[in-house]
């Protein structure tokens, strides 16, 4: 053992003329999240053997690593070891790496070889099943991305996100207001531009993915620590800066905009900092994009300041802020705009911000506090004024839609984990999430005119401002029964202020490895969401009283069930196969017979006004089949193909069972990439990504048209809701460009171009009433769409 370590520390090779970079990092205890000191890293597949061992803090650093993408070896005695492929070097960037050890099961003075990898487990070391790493490499990689994480969780199995205007995503059938957003462990509210009250999507994504760490994606029985949602979790954190030197980006894109970056030691006590800001080039340029040919305007700052430590723990101030902006002009716009009217001037305005303060504890050599106070604000505000009799000698212009919503969120998260011993480890903590909703809706939409001034009357939906507090403890364990069978459990509750409802909800997952390359995981939750605000406080008038009736509907309930089976096909291939099935019981719907329900609701800007007198008989069910077989990078190329066949009902208060909107019945990708070095020096690299999805087309409610020619609004056929299909989703996107490192200094530059949807296929965005035409109108989604995108690094 003293030999191979010997071995390990021989002096890092020098290349001599040729340009190298640096591969720096932290080792951590993965159940204990403390440093491991001692630590060996060793840079595979080199000439000659370069090694480094970890000092007090668990950080290390290799240097003078040969451009090009490398793998890394992490061992420590008493661990199981593990390998990191495809770390990319460049000129223009030294790699900062975080890298976790589980200790062996049976306490051994060696180290324990594996074939180990992190790309195909989840960071969080309790979600064993349906969950998933990624990185910030694949949210730029991928080709149709957009840079987008949401656009990212698309291509993994179970996600559905058939919209080419909006990042919604939904997780196995369910509605995107199921999907659960956590940034550093606490809550967030949307963290997109142009986002509305109690919905999750956008069209442009306020997240920066050059903060990103490797973050997890959880579709699936989460554990005990994730509430108030049934339908997915994205868990992300921001990356520290280089605590050693100074580094600088700059880059823009049409989705992305433009950007500057900056990131550099802060502090005597190994801190750094890392801050990037965004402006979009589309709204400099002054010209529309996303499905319409308004100009959007939007911008967002990021920000991770950790001050290194401190008192015996770590305290880091970590935060987004974004506003956006748009206005639709009736005389700009045509009939094929996918979020306007001719006949209408319409004005966006959203606002979002995340701040945030974390320590971390440690607490002997096993155990550490974490505690994070937060604050968060989202806001909107949206009005329509309309032409009446445009055209004509009558014309005018009256206020039709005035909203305006905003969220002020606090919230206090604190965490206690403790390794107790190699083969047991808990964590137990509290979230305390305090919410002012200040909600106002005034709609002439669908109204009478009973006042007789020849326009429908502009009725107030929504006026209130509340404060609501909830509250979710938790504890959860994970128990090593043997070196092939570990248990995760736990309890979750949560009470809400609102209705004084309380529930609690159990979770588990056992995950059997019964030969080194094959493994069977089962996972169970019992999980709670409250129904969205904007239907919560909807306005009835009752008796002449205006009295809020949705207001004390209970938490929707959903069981999860999941069966899984994992194989590792090679160093960098593996297979995976998961069946599952979600019961949804306590759905908001109408009292009287009728087909609505609040699973239906949340994949597009608004919500339902009209729907008041809701109760908590609600059902529906998700089931289905999961493949994914990928590759991860290596040898110069990558590959990814996910399947999903599922169905996805629901019945409203009439006891029909329907197909919910979300409904599509399947979902395939399949991607793909190639590096190619090129030149004498090697230091340029072309590069080609391609995705390919094909999805079942959504479910719809037919238009009735003869009653809404009546009408002069849209009038569906709620008799027949979603009992209509439009055509299939396909959709190829083909990437292509080059990276280029400096040979004698610190520059990198990368440049590519992305040609979505190359065979202008034309997808059906939605069939809606047009009030103008009188007709029946087929509104296709965005076609080919050119993107690029330049990045500069020094």
């Amino acid at each position: 053992m003293k030999n191979l370590v010997l071995l390990l520390l021989i002096a890092t090779f020098q290349l001599g003329f040729a340009q190298t970079g640096v591969i720096k990092g932290v080792v951590i205890d993965k159940q204990s999240e403390q440093p491991l000191e001692g630590s060996t890293i060793e840079l595979l597949n080199v000439a000659t053997a370069t090694g480094v061992i970890t000092d007090f803090d668990g950080r290390f650093t290799l240097e003078n690593v040969p451009l090009g993408r490398h793998a890394i070896q992490i061992s420590y005695i008493g661990y199981e070891s593990l390998t990191l492929p495809n770390i990319e070097v460049t000129a223009g960037k030294q790699v900062i790496v975080n890298i976790s050890l589980l200790e062996s099961f049976n306490q051994l003075d060696e180290i324990i070889l594996t074939n180990n990898t992190n790309q195909d487990k989840a960071l969080n070391k309790l979600a064993t099943v349906s969950a998933r790493q990624f990185g910030v490499e694949e949210v730029t990689r991928f080709s149709g991305g957009r840079s987008d994480v949401g656009r990212l969780a698309a291509n993994f199995a179970g996600v559905s996100a058939p919209n080419d205007s909006r990042n919604d995503i939904v997780v196995r059938g369910n509605s995107p207001t199921g999907l659960l957003w956590r940034l550093e462990g606490v809550p967030i509210p949307s963290p997109n531009h142009f986002s509305t009250a109690g919905t999750t999507g956008g069209p442009v994504s306020a997240l920066n993915p050059n903060l990103l760490k490797n973050s997890d994606f959880i579709t699936s029985a989460f554990p005990a620590e994730y509430g108030n949602a049934i339908g997915g979790v994205f868990d992300l954190g921001f990356r520290t800066g280089n605590p050693d030197s100074y580094e600088y980006t700059l880059q823009t894109g049409i989705f992305t905009g433009i950007e500057a970056m900056a990131e550099g030691p802060l502090g005597t006590n190994k801190g750094s900092f890392v801050v990037a800001a965004r402006y979009s080039l589309v709204g400099l340029l002054g010209v529309g994009a996303g499905g319409t040919s308004a100009v959007p305007n939007y911008n967002d700052l990021s920000f991770n300041l950790d001050f290194g430590k401190v008192n015996n723990g770590s305290l880091s101030f970590f935060g987004i802020l974004g506003g956006s902006d748009i206005e639709f002009l009736g005389d700009d716009i045509d009939e094929k705009d996918l979020f306007a009217a001719e006949d209408e001037n319409s004005f966006a305005d959203s606002k979002f911000g995340v701040l945030g303060l974390k320590y971390n504890l440690s607490i002997g050599d096993k155990a550490y506090l974490k505690t994070i106070l937060s604050g968060s604000y989202s806001g909107n505000t949206f009005f329509a004024d309309r032409f009446i009799d445009k055209n004509t000698p009558e014309e005018r212009l009256i206020r039709f839609t005035d909203a305006d919503n905003t969220e002020v969120r606090f919230t206090l998260s604190t965490l206690f984990n403790n390794k107790v011993t190699n083969k047991f480890s808990f964590r137990t903590g509290l979230l305390f999430e305090n919410f002012n909703i200040q909600n106002l809706l005034r709609d002439r939409n669908e109204q009478a005119d009973t006042n007789g001034d020849g326009d429908p009357d502009l009725i107030t939906f929504t006026d209130i401002d509340e404060n609501i507090s909830l509250i979710q403890p938790y504890i959860q364990g994970q128990l090593r029964l043997s070196e092939t069978l570990t248990l995760n459990a736990g309890l979750h509750s949560q009470y809400s202020t609102l209705n004084k409802q309380f529930a609690l909800g159990p979770r588990a997952a056992v995950n059997y490895q019964f030969s080194p390359n094959h493994a069977l995981n089962f996972g169970y939750g019992l999980h709670y969401q409250n129904i969205p605000y904007p239907l919560l406080f909807l306005n009835e008038n009752v008796g002449g009283n205006i009295s809020q009736t949705n207001k004390d509907l209970d938490f929707v309930q959903s069981s999860h069930f999941v069966l899984g089976y994992d194989v590792k096909l090679g160093n960098s291939w593996r297979g995976k196969l998961e069946l599952y099935r979600q019961d949804i019981n306590g759905a908001g719907v109408e009292s009287n017979p009728s087909s609505y329900s609040s699973l239906t609701e949340g994949a597009d800007f608004i919500f339902q006004n009209d729907r008041v007198s809701l109760v908590n008989d609600g059902t529906g069910f998700n089931q289905g089949i999961e493949f994914t077989l990928e590759k991860f990078f290596s040898k110069g190329y990558y590959g990814l193909f996910t399947g999903s066949f599922f169905e996805s009902k629901y019945e409203g208060s009439d006891g029909i069972e329907r197909n919910s909107p979300f409904n599509n019945g399947y979902v395939i990708n399949i991607l793909a990439g190639k590096e190619f070095k090129i030149g004498n020096s090697g230091n340029k690299t072309l590069f080609v990504d391609t995705r390919v999805t094909n999805s079942g087309g959504r479910y719809f409610t037919p238009v009735d048209l003869e009653a809404s020619q009546l009408a002069g609004f849209e009038i569906l056929r709620e008799d027949e809701a979603f009992s209509q299909q439009l055509d299939d989703y396909f959709r190829w996107d083909v990437k292509f460009g080059i990276k280029i490192n400096s040979k004698n200094k610190k520059r990198s530059h990368q440049l590519y171009f992305d040609l979505q949807n190359i065979t202008a296929n034309e997808n059906i965005f939605t069939r809606r009433y047009n009030r103008l035409t009188n007709q029946v109108d087929q509104v296709d989604q965005i076609g080919f769409f050119p993107d690029f995108g330049y990045k500069f690094q020094f």
